[in-house]
């Protein structure tokens, strides 16, 4: 089956980066976008980054700090945050797309097919 585990989250101060880390299985990874989502305490699930092979799309609020990538020979996703900020506290979620990629509604949850558990960020200030 789908598995998709999360790791890397942590304790951060604020200006520090956190690079997290999704490895998949139970699927043909190269075959699919792939996408990290946050939610904090209270707020809606939030986009973040996804990527193709080539192809990576990124919210307004993260560009220029996050930087999404993958090794498909790892069947592994990555998430290098840079200059975090006490906002950026939150659970982060890898995510998969269907295989027909939602390229008009990707930021939206409902998009996605499959979730992790997710990791913990905390930034402090």
């Amino acid at each position: 089956q789908v598995q998709l585990v999360e790791s890397g989250g942590g304790l951060v101060q604020a200006g520090g980066s956190l690079r997290l880390s999704c490895a998949a299985s139970g699927f043909t990874f190269r075959n699919y976008y792939m996408g990290w989502f946050r939610q904090a305490p209270g707020k809606e699930r939030e986009f973040l980054a996804a990527i193709s092979g080539g192809t990576t799309y990124y919210a307004d609020s993260v560009k220029g700090r996050f930087t999404v990538s993958r090794d498909n020979a790892k069947n592994t996703m990555y998430l290098q945050m840079n200059s975090l900020k006490p906002e950026d506290t939150a659970g982060y979620y890898c995510a998969r797309y269907p295989n027909l990629f939602p390229s008009s509604r990707y930021y939206s949850p409902d998009s996605v097919i499959a979730w992790g558990q997710g990791t913990q960020v905390t930034v402090s200030s």
